[in-house]
C-alpha cells in the first residue's frame, strides 16, 4: 500500500508492516519518516540494526542470507538498505524472494532518492505493495512552502508574524533541511519568548554574518555597485560559497525578464510578483526596479557573468569567482544602453 508522510504516524500506531519504502529527493523530509519507522521499530522490539548501500559492491546474496537467517537469541532486527539511484537493480531477484516470504524477525527499510518510474511496474515493487508500505516523499510546492514553514515553527512552539513568516520562505527558497536548522537556531536565540518577528530574524541574520549572500543580490539588482563591492570584499574575506547566492541571482535575473515580457507598462506588478512567490519588501522593489532600469541585452549579459562565476567557482576559470561578480555589479549599476 500507499501512505503520505502525514498519514504514516497513524499507520504505525497500527501495527509494522514487514517492509517499508520511503522515497524521494527531499532528504529532510524522508529522515523523519524513517525516524518514525525506526522508533517504532525499537518499541516493538527491533533493536539490532544494519545497514546497506547498493552500490556496485554489494553483494545481494548476502543480504538474502541475512534477512533469511534465523537472529542469534531470537533478536529482531531492522535491516535498511539505502538505494541511492532509485533502482534495485541486481537486487530486484533477492527482494522478489525475501518480500514473498517476509521473515518475521525482521522488518526492512528501503530508503531510496525519487523511485525510478521503471520500477514501479516490477514485479518486486508489486510485491511491496501487498505486503508493505510506500512513503512516497514529495518536495514542498513552492506556494505550499510558506505553510509549511508556519506549521513547523508551531510543532516547535513558536509563532512567527507574517513579516518573518516572509522573509524566512523567502530566504531559504524551499531548503526544508536549513529551514529547520534556521527555526532550532532561532528557538535558541528567542528563549522563553516564542513569538518571532520581522526584526528577530533580522538581527538572527546580523548575527550570524555581517553580510548574507540575500544582501549582496538584492544590493546587486538595486544597482547599488559600491555596496555591493563592499558585500562582496566581506564574503570573499570570510570564505563564502559563492554558489549559492548565484542560484538566487540567477533566479531573479530570469525573474526580471519573465517580467519585462509580462508586466505592461503602467500595470501593477503585485499580483505578478505575489504568484512567484515574491512577498518580502525589499526584494520586491529590487526586481521592479531593476526591470525598469535595466534592458534585455544587459540582463542576458548579466547571467552570461553568472555561469562565468559558476564555472569559476568550481574551478574552471583562471579567473575567481568575485572577479565576475564585481565585474556583475558593475554591468547591472548601468543605466540602459
Amino acid at each position: 500500500m500507499k501512505t503520505q508522510p502525514g498519514q504514516l504516524p497513524q499507520l504505525l500506531k497500527k501495527g509494522l508492516a514487514p517492509v517499508y519504502l520511503v522515497s524521494g529527493d527531499e532528504p529532510l523530509l524522508v529522515q523523519e519518516c524513517c525516524d518514525q519507522i525506526r522508533a517504532a521499530a525499537r518499541d516493538a522490539g527491533y533493536q539490532d540494526r544494519l545497514v546497506y548501500h547498493a552500490d556496485h559492491q554489494l553483494d545481494w546474496n548476502s543480504v538474502a542470507e541475512e534477512c533469511n537467517a534465523m537472529s542469534l537469541f531470537a533478536e529482531k532486527r531492522r535491516i535498511e538498505i539505502h538505494l541511492p539511484s532509485g533502482k534495485l537493480g541486481d537486487g530486484r531477484k533477492v527482494m522478489e524472494q525475501v518480500l514473498q516470504a517476509s521473515p518475521e524477525d525482521v522488518v526492512l527499510l528501503l530508503i531510496s532518492a525519487k523511485l525510478d518510474a521503471a520500477e514501479t511496474k516490477r514485479k518486486w515493487y508489486k510485491e511491496l505493495q501487498g505486503t508493505g508500505v510506500h512513503v512516497p516523499v514529495w518536495p514542498i510546492d513552492p506556494e505550499k512552502f510558506a505553510g509549511w514553514l508556519q506549521q513547523r515553527a508551531s510543532s516547535q512552539g513558536l509563532q512567527l508574524t507574517r513579516g518573518a513568516l516572509m522573509i524566512l520562505a523567502e530566504r531559504l527558497e524551499g531548503n526544508l533541511l536549513a529551514a529547520s536548522q534556521e527555526l532550532d537556531r532561532l528557538a535558541l536565540l528567542v528563549g522563553n519568548n516564542k513569538t518571532i518577528d520581522e526584526e528577530t530574524v533580522e538581527q538572527a541574520v546580523q548575527d550570524s554574518s555581517r553580510f548574507s549572500g540575500f544582501e549582496l543580490v538584492t544590493e546587486l539588482l538595486s544597482g547599488k555597485a559600491a555596496h555591493a563591492g563592499k558585500i562582496i570584499g566581506v564574503l570573499q574575506q570570510e570564505g563564502e560559497n559563492p554558489l549559492g547566492l548565484l542560484s538566487v541571482l540567477t533566479r531573479d535575473l530570469n525573474l526580471i525578464l519573465e517580467f519585462q515580457k509580462t508586466v505592461q507598462p503602467g500595470e501593477n506588478p503585485s499580483a505578478f510578483l505575489k504568484k512567484r512567490g515574491v512577498f518580502q519588501p525589499r526584494r520586491a522593489t529590487a526586481v521592479r526596479q531593476a526591470a525598469s532600469r535595466l534592458n534585455r541585452a544587459q540582463l542576458q549579459q548579466a547571467l552570461y557573468l553568472c555561469s562565468l562565476t559558476d564555472r569559476a567557482a568550481k574551478g574552471f576559470d583562471d579567473l575567481g569567482p568575485w572577479h565576475h561578480l564585481r565585474d556583475l555589479s558593475v554591468l547591472l549599476a548601468a543605466p540602459a544602453r
